[in-house]
């Protein structure tokens, strides 16, 4: 149910505001850390559609939706494009399609992973990686 729920907001935010989707990623590990500690998991699947990142384009400008819409500073370098909080926040990378095959050589992340989602809250930073969609 909250993935259609999900899905249909995002329906209806598309045909509102006319804005086009960049991007929608599906975590799979979350990893939070602090000075004291630092906790691996896996997301279970009932709880992937909550923790997923999407990006949109308004008016030529990027907006992190499932970050309250902070507005994105858009970074292309070779096969990587990385997307700014201007608040400072946090950041989300993803790989070029058209160059996974040849970043997967870098190390497993790469080879796993398409996305990785990184939260400054406070003190502590919460990171998420996972496959595109």
């Amino acid at each position: 149910m909250k993935i259609l729920i999900f899905l249909i907001s995002i329906l209806f935010s598309q045909i509102a505001f006319a804005d086009s989707l960049i991007f929608t990623g599906i975590p799979s590990v979350r990893i939070s850390e602090g000075g004291n500690d630092r906790v691996v998991e896996q997301i279970q699947k009932s709880k992937k559609i909550e923790f997923s990142c999407v990006i949109k384009e308004v008016d030529g400008k990027y907006y992190w939706e499932t970050r309250g819409n902070k507005q994105l500073v858009k970074i292309d370098t070779g096969g990587f494009v990385t997307f700014i909080a201007g608040d400072g926040s946090g950041y989300i990378r993803m790989i070029k399609p058209e160059f996974k095959e040849l970043t997967s050589g870098m190390s497993s992340t790469e080879k796993d992973y398409d996305y990785v989602e990184h939260l400054l809250i406070g003190l502590r930073n919460v990171t998420y990686y996972g496959k595109s969609k």
